[in-house]
């Protein structure tokens, strides 16, 4: 078997919820062996460090509740699961796009469409200061009676 088998999967780690908040991240990676081994249908699995410091990132109480990852199949007879990165296989894609368009926006600085301000314009544009309401002074709230200590006599 000369040739690797490749495949990109979203493993979904919601059920990692359900078990002990300290045991989260280690129920996560354990999750990603199992679906690996039922998906690709070998016993020995390679967790790559990348993906173990993803689901280790927030800590052992809130790993991620999916994770992306690509599952190869090597010579040796393992399974080993990295980082699914867009980028590695666009290769083909790149070629396809067309050319980007870039246009330069030259400032204008013609003084014909400048405008000037004068006090009349000034004047056109302020708003026009509505008579205020008569401001009532807020009620003060009674004080509560205070208690004075009893003496003893």
């Amino acid at each position: 078997m000369s040739q690797e088998l490749e495949r990109v999967y979203t493993i979904p780690l919601g059920k990692v919820l359900l078990s002990q908040s300290q045991h989260r991240a280690v129920r996560a990676i354990n999750m990603i062996r199992e679906f690996a081994r039922k998906h690709m249908k070998t016993q020995e699995i390679k967790i790559d460090e990348e993906v173990a410091h993803l689901i280790w990132s927030k800590g052992v109480r809130s790993p991620p509740r999916k994770i992306r990852v690509r599952m190869t199949k090597t010579d040796d007879g393992y399974i080993l699961v990295t980082n699914y990165e867009e980028g590695v296989e666009s290769d083909e894609k790149d070629s396809k796009k067309s050319p980007e368009i870039k246009q330069k926006v030259e400032p204008q600085t013609d003084d014909a469409d400048a405008i000037e301000v004068t006090e009349e314009t000034l004047k056109e544009s302020k708003p026009k200061e509505e008579p205020k309401a008569k401001e009532s002074k807020p009620k003060e709230e009674p004080k509560a009676k205070e208690s004075k200590p009893k003496s003893k006599e």
